[in-house]
Parts: structure tokens; C-alpha cells; sequence
């Protein structure tokens, strides 16, 4: 897998290799969760680190099970962001997250359609992330992000925004 980790951040930092989750219900509604370590109201998609071996699509599948409880069998792989988006840590945060190895994370986002029901959703699991969870619509989303992931979710949700109904 190629992925953008080789490139540095302006910190001189390299990027950790991520894949995120555009969760979409019927109702053309994004899945957000709200962060249990953040101390503010932080609310996001799931996203995680890709291990070694694992492709993006592979990495956002085991991502939505690990945050959200679902199983792949509930969604419908719809699109995959053509090329990888970038964000940079907030100079607060250098040297506090993943150890400080890196200055910010190279992602790949993945479109799924969901195809289960609400009742399958288990923000209780084995590491939890998120406290609260809801369907909301993409902007109130892009409004409740942390401020330096919001160009992120911008430029994700645009990629998708014909396919998010």
C-alpha cells in the first residue's frame, strides 16, 4: 500500500497513515460520534490509524466496528476519496498524540452506506471513543468538528456531498 506517511509535515514530522468512515443513513445523514477524551464537545467520524498489511478499505472497516459496533455486513462500500487528505497537528498538540511520532496523519476516507438499524449501533465497546453518537446532517458536522480537522471534513464531504442523499 502506498500511502502519504513518506511526506513530512512542517513540524518535520512524518504522517500517520489513517482511514476514516463517511457513515450515510437513508436519510442522507452523516454518523458522528463525540469524543470522550476531548474535554469540549468534539464530534467526528470514525477514523483510525492503518496497520501494516492493511488497506485503507480494510482499516475503515475494522474502524467502524472498533467505534461504532457495526459489523461490514451493515454497510455498503460506496466511493473511496480519490487521493489522501492531510491535516497538521496544532502546535499544542506536537509531541502529546502517538507518542510523538507524528505531526499530523494522512487519511483515506471511505463512503458507506448504512444498511442495518440505529438498535445495531454499540458505542460501548472494547475501547470506546465516542460517549454520544448521532445522524446529523453534513454541515451541522463540519460546525462541531475540533477547528483543525474542520478543513478535513470539508474537503471529505464535498468529495461526497452528490452522494450523501
Amino acid at each position: 500500500m502506498a500511502d502519504g506517511s513518506a511526506r513530512l509535515g512542517p513540524s518535520g514530522l512524518p504522517y500517520r497513515p489513517c482511514a476514516g468512515v463517511v457513515l450515510v443513513n437513508a436519510d442522507g445523514l452523516v454518523f458522528a460520534g463525540q469524543r470522550i477524551d476531548n474535554p469540549g464537545h468534539a464530534w467526528q467520524m470514525p477514523q483510525g490509524g492503518i496497520d501494516k498489511g492493511e488497506t485503507p478499505l480494510e482499516a475503515a472497516l475494522r474502524e467502524l466496528g472498533e467505534e461504532t459496533g457495526l459489523p461490514a455486513d451493515t454497510v455498503e462500500v460506496i466511493a473511496e476519496t480519490p487521493d489522501w487528505v492531510y491535516y497538521d497537528l496544532p502546535d499544542e498538540l506536537l509531541g502529546k498524540v502517538w507518542k510523538g511520532k507524528y505531526g499530523g496523519q494522512c487519511q483515506k476516507w471511505v463512503l458507506m452506506r448504512f444498511t442495518g438499524s440505529d438498535d445495531q449501533v454499540n458505542i460501548e465497546t472494547e475501547h470506546p471513543e465516542f460517549d454520544k453518537w448521532a445522524w446529523m446532517r453534513a454541515d451541522d458536522l463540519i460546525a462541531k468538528i475540533v477547528p483543525f480537522k474542520r478543513a478535513v471534513y470539508e474537503q471529505v464531504l464535498a468529495t461526497f456531498r452528490d452522494r450523501l442523499a
